[in-house]
């Protein structure tokens, strides 16, 4: 189709894909996403949505279109993200009603499987880790970020060791230098694999893109600083949030190491054939479902880091030992911290959404509540005998004063909002 026939609206769609080739543009046209050409093709397929074609000038045969209501986002996203396509989703950024001329859009949001953060495409019961890889000299690179929890993870070493660190952490992406998707493939199997130009995975950039972030002069206060492959690739991670419009990650406020030997190096064949966390039976349980008796999402996702990356260090086992049986042996306490945490919901991915400007009322009410069962929690870990119980209350002292002025903020803004019900 020649660029001088095409419709101004068209022409706008036509840049926005030049943009993001490899991703479906989803363009909003008043009350609808619609999708078009090979994009429309494959929603159409992938949605269960009707194709139809528009009538073009010059052309007979039209050009294929689909859509759904701008309020099914959210039923309809999901299945692209599962379906491993990357959604460019491209938004009005002006009323129609207030101008003559053709509506100004942008692109928000890039959604991809590594950086989703719907509920409807996250599962509670693991991370969604966006990886990537560095093929430096002599060693890897490798980071992992969950941008839904904020956790962000840096390592490095032997292709042998990433190769047990990517079975084990199961990130949903993972980038790489364009040009080295085959190798990495080659070496590690097979991911969903994005490639960034060589520029993304340049050390020195990437250093200063993690001090500017954390606002710190040196990373060696979390202890990477001479991992100089790791930091190219969490650098990496950092610039393709940019690129990909997230850019609200207040949320993500530390990187840690790896600790090569603080765990038991189980590979992708040993996890397999324990069946830790997949049964190689259709329908069989594994070592997690037999054991998962969590009240939380967050209780989930640790105990499935737990089982993956068990303990070397003979205390810090024997410490998990004794918090175990002082709730064995202390029913009262059990009780009420397995009521309260019950009603904590996923804290983790609620104040993420917080930070990144993505939560609902609804959930801030969640928290709200979540919250307020934090402090019941935390004075029964402060009236434990067991030392271990009250380590963490010791580090957040403040838990109380927090849940207090969270709940004025809430009443001040259900105030503002329904000021006659105040």
């Amino acid at each position: 189709m020649a660029s001088e026939i095409l419709t101004p609206m068209m022409q706008q769609f036509k840049r926005f894909k030049s943009e993001h080739p490899d991703a479906l543009i989803l363009f909003r046209c008043g009350d609808f996403y619609e999708t078009y050409l090979e994009d429309a093709v494959t929603a159409s397929s992938v949605l269960g949505i009707t194709l139809t074609h528009r009538s073009s000038k010059g052309d007979g045969k039209g050009t294929e279109m689909a859509g759904f209501p701008f309020h099914a986002l959210d039923a309809y996203l999901p299945k692209l993200i599962r379906a491993g396509f990357r959604v460019a989703i491209c938004d009005q950024l002006e009323d129609p009603k207030l101008t003559k001329k053709l509506v100004k859009r942008g692109i928000t949001e890039v959604v991809t499987p590594g950086v989703a953060m719907d509920d409807n495409v996250l599962s509670s019961k693991e991370n969604n880790f966006l990886a990537a890889v560095y093929f430096g000299n002599g060693a890897c690179g490798l980071a992992f970020l969950d941008i839904s929890t904020g956790e962000f993870l840096c390592a490095e070493g032997t292709t042998e060791y990433v190769d047990k660190l990517l079975a084990n952490f199961s990130p949903k992406e993972v980038l790489v230098e364009r040009g080295k998707r085959d190798k990495f493939l080659k070496i590690f199997g097979k991911y969903y694999v994005y490639e960034l130009d060589d520029w993304a995975f340049n050390e020195r950039s990437s250093r200063e893109k993690l001090q500017k972030h954390f606002d710190v002069r040196t990373l060696k206060g979390f202890g990477i600083d001479y991992m100089h492959n790791g930091i190219t690739a969490a650098g990496a991670v950092l610039q393709y949030l940019e690129m990909t419009q997230h850019t609200h990650t207040g949320h993500i406020t530390s990187i840690r190491r790896i600790d090569e030997e603080r765990f038991v190096k189980l590979d992708k064949f040993t996890v397999r054939n324990l069946e830790i966390v997949q049964s190689m039976n259709e329908g069989g349980n594994t070592l997690l479902d037999v054991m998962d008796r969590t009240d939380t999402p967050m209780g989930e996702r640790l105990l499935r880091r737990w089982l993956l990356f068990p303990l070397r260090d003979v205390k810090q086992i024997e410490k998990r030992q004794n918090v175990v049986e002082y709730f064995f042996r202390n029913p009262d306490f059990r009780d009420v911290i397995d009521e309260n945490l019950k009603g904590s919901g996923d804290i983790e991915r609620l104040t993420s959404k917080i930070a990144s400007e993505r939560v609902t009322p609804r959930e801030m009410a969640q928290l709200r509540c979540a919250l307020s069962c934090i402090v019941p929690i935390r004075n029964q870990c402060m009236e434990a005998s067991d030392e271990n119980i009250g380590e963490w209350v010791r580090k957040y002292p403040c838990v109380r004063s927090c849940v207090t002025g969270f709940h004025g903020n809430l009443c001040l803004i259900r105030r503002r909002l329904y000021p006659k019900a105040a």
